[in-house]
């Protein structure tokens, strides 16, 4: 009896034997792996925002009001105040501090590549 819905997935055998699934048959345009999205490839050497750190902060602060008002049995008043602080404390903090680690890491890389450049003797 014959079929009555066509195959969806062709496959092909090999010398050997082995059944390969149907590749790619075109070059991907693209910088391939190491650009993808616009990104570097060392996630480590993107450059730091305030978003970023406020993102962070907002999530520290919140994981403390969540502790003062359920652990430490706080007024709500009193967390709501304290939260609104150590956000204002943590942003800038978190900035600078990732600003700091962002620098050191260019130069940490600058100095491999220096080091890869110069000729040996």
């Amino acid at each position: 009896m014959a079929r009555q819905t066509k195959r969806k997935t062709k496959h092909r055998g090999n010398a050997a034997g082995m059944i390969e699934a149907r590749g790619v048959t075109h070059a991907r345009s693209g910088g391939g792996p190491a650009v993808k999205g616009g990104r570097s490839a060392d996630p480590r050497l993107r450059e730091p925002s305030w978003r970023s750190a406020f993102i962070r902060a907002l999530f520290a602060a919140g994981i403390f009001a969540v502790v003062m008002l359920a652990v430490l049995n706080g007024s709500p008043a009193g967390v709501l105040l304290t939260t609104v602080l150590l956000l204002g404390v943590y942003t800038p903090f978190g900035f600078y501090f990732d600003r700091w680690m962002y620098r050191r890491r260019l130069a940490q890389v600058e100095a491999q590549r220096a080091a890869k450049a110069k000729p040996r003797r």
